[in-house]
């Protein structure tokens, strides 16, 4: 007949019972793990969406100010209004839609 010991648990199942241990803690943290990393990932994707949508909007604008140039429009008569045909150049220049070459001759035509 078999030795059997009552009380505490001989060495085998303080093993066993420290590997069940051991791997469910390492389940629950991969799961943890993996739930972070999906929250990050949505965060990142919902940032670069919402930073696509800021750039569309810009590319918009953009758009929207060069079509209100009209390079070959005749000069007003008025002197206020050569005055904010030129400021709206220099603000087309300065948002980067004309470059340096094109405000010169825009410049150039409007003034002649």
């Amino acid at each position: 007949m078999p030795f059997r010991r009552f009380g505490r648990p001989g060495l085998i199942g303080l093993a066993a019972r420290t590997a069940v241990v051991a791997g469910t803690a390492t389940a629950v943290q991969g799961v943890a793990m993996r739930h972070r990393e999906q929250q990050a990932q949505g965060q990142y994707e919902q940032e670069q969406y919402a930073a696509a949508q800021q750039q569309a909007q810009i590319d918009a604008a953009a758009q929207n100010a060069a079509t209100q140039y009209v390079p070959g429009a005749a000069p007003a008569a008025g002197a206020d209004d050569m005055i904010s045909k030129l400021q709206q150049l220099a603000s087309l220049k300065a948002s980067g839609v004309l470059s340096e070459a094109e405000f010169v001759a825009a410049k150039q035509k409007l003034l002649s």
